[in-house]
């Protein structure tokens, strides 16, 4: 894999690549959503009915969410590398590791910047070289395939009771942004913030714009989406299940903590901040594990690592 030099940038601290990726994220996703409020114009799509709840009507108010373990089980990108193994970008040891990860993910529940990190640089040494055009085709088909039953029904219940009452609605995650706006698409959400690949002439180059969006990122980039789209972020909401996500959930009037790992939960309880969990059991609530997966789904995860991991040796 070639130096990643470009991922610390010597002239740049870290708040200043925080800004670009965050930036560049509201960018993306306000570009997302003006192209897909000009094709529900077209074809005539009707307002949905609005609720007691949230406020209807406050168009200064909308809700962020966090994707990973919050809107679906596991982890995007990881979900993405299956895709693109079984379309043959890739060879078995990279699945290997994704596998891995995608295991210690759904065991631990929370997020581990090193593994996070590996992945998102397995992913753009990936795709160095093919057009942005043929990721987002294939991006449709994977979500078919592995990331469509992985919704929590209960965190989309949430997202959909915001667009209800006519608020605007946006993921904001870590992952590619054009996976995420796939995803928020097919949610019917208003669009995404996410990390920004650097793409000259419609194909990737293999390096990002700023940095992944995640932690301090997030909050900025949905700081410079609200002054684009003159939201008051006190009375928007946000929701996340994870602690890296503080300073996003920070930022709002309204801070939800979903399926929220141990730190996240007592940050929560100690600024009384609304907590729900989507998953089952006791456990599930103390560790972080993803229940709603089942024993067996976290058994046969971890069994396939195993498995490829024998299969190298």
């Amino acid at each position: 894999m070639a130096a990643l030099g470009w991922l610390t940038p010597r002239r740049r601290s870290a708040t200043a690549r925080s800004v670009l990726a965050g930036e560049a994220a509201a960018e993306a996703a306000r570009k997302s959503s003006q192209e897909l409020e000009a094709l529900e114009a077209l074809h005539g799509t009707a307002p949905a009915a609005e609720p007691d709840f949230p406020v209807a009507g406050d168009d200064r108010a909308a809700a962020f969410f966090d994707l990973d373990n919050t809107v679906m089980q596991g982890a995007a990108i990881f979900h993405f590398g299956r895709g693109l193994y079984k379309r043959k970008f890739f060879q078995r040891r990279e699945l290997a590791r994704f596998a891995w990860q995608q295991a210690w993910f759904r065991l631990a529940g929370v997020e581990d910047p090193e593994h996070m990190q590996d992945a998102r640089d397995s992913a753009l040494s990936i795709v160095k070289g093919h057009r942005v055009a043929e990721l987002m085709s294939i991006g449709e088909e994977i979500y078919d395939e592995y990331m469509a039953e992985r919704i929590w029904p209960g965190t989309r219940a949430l997202a959909q009771a915001h667009l209800d009452a006519g608020q605007k609605v946006w993921l904001v995650t870590a992952a590619p942004v054009e996976t995420a706006t796939i995803i928020a698409r097919r949610l019917g959400l208003t669009g995404a913030l996410g990390t920004v690949a650097e793409s000259v002439d419609g194909v990737y180059t293999g390096k990002l714009v700023g940095e992944p969006l995640h932690g301090p990122a997030k909050a900025e980039a949905v700081r410079a989406l609200a002054h684009a789209e003159g939201l008051d972020l006190t009375r928007c909401a946000a929701y996340s299940d994870s602690h890296n996500d503080i300073p996003m959930l920070s930022l709002v009037g309204h801070p939800y903590a979903i399926n929220p790992d141990a730190k996240l939960r007592k940050h929560a309880r100690a600024r009384e901040w609304r907590l729900r969990d989507s998953r089952t059991g006791r456990k599930a609530a103390k560790v972080g594990i993803p229940a709603a997966a089942g024993v067996g789904a976290i058994a046969g995860g971890t069994a396939a690592a195993v498995a490829l991991h024998r299969r190298r040796r």
